[in-house]
């Protein structure tokens, strides 16, 4: 069998994040239940949280 390069890869970085321990307990419950990694996980909700508080700043000048 060759060996084959995944050409989809995104390019990341590494960062160091501390959680406190009732949210990680929290968090690994959760992907229990889910086939996703907590890095996954992770990026999904900083994107979300993202897109939501632009979505805020896009209201507050609308009014």
């Amino acid at each position: 069998m060759a060996f084959n390069l995944n050409v989809e890869r995104k390019e990341s970085v590494n960062k160091c994040v501390r959680f406190p321990i009732p949210l990680m307990n929290k968090i690994e419950t959760v992907l229990k239940d889910y086939d996703i990694s907590f890095s996954q996980f992770v990026i999904q909700a900083c994107e979300y949280a993202l897109d939501e508080l632009e979505t805020e700043e896009v209201n507050k000048v609308k009014h």
